[in-house]
């Protein structure tokens, strides 16, 4: 792992505490592929997903801000398994161009009686991707950008 900053910690430490003061979320839910198994775990601890994230930098076209990514490698997702539910091949995730609709969409469609509508990617602080059980849930797949530097300073600057 590379060397960060004290800067570049405390930025990340401010978005990381950002996102979670103010997400709307009840709960988090993570997909990930293995195996070329599609699994998620249900209500994962915010703290456990934090292991997992990784700063990065957009680039110059993009912008060139700091934006938080899901990272976790073979050993966590392997070590996720008892908390796990199997949702079946990977090959479920071709049905739409984005993963993170993909997993939004089977979970909306198994775990709650509504049909999946693609909704108008309302903020994380608006509300959870899908409401289950009366709890908004926040999905998250592996390798994802959880938030970036420029949604959190134009929101909640600090």
């Amino acid at each position: 792992m590379m060397n960060l900053s004290a800067e570049l910690i405390a930025l990340m430490n401010w978005m990381i505490t950002t996102y979670h003061t103010n997400s709307a979320a009840d709960e988090y839910w993570f997909g990930f592929v293995l195996h070329h198994n599609l699994y998620v775990v249900p209500n994962i601890s915010f703290e456990t997903l934090s292991k997992f994230f990784r700063m990065e930098c957009a680039s110059q076209n993009k912008g060139g801000f700091r934006k938080i990514r899901i990272r976790a490698n073979v050993a966590d997702l392997e070590a996720l398994l008892p908390t796990a539910i199997l949702l079946g091949s990977e090959e479920l995730l071709n049905c739409q161009k984005n993963n993170g609709d993909a997993l939004e969409m089977i979970i909306t469609e198994r775990f709650t009686p509504e049909q999946w509508v693609k909704h108008d990617s309302a903020a994380f602080y608006e509300r959870g991707d899908v409401n289950i059980n009366g709890k908004e849930v926040q999905i998250k797949f592996n390798q994802a950008e959880l938030t970036n530097e420029r949604i959190l300073k134009r929101h909640f600057a600090a």
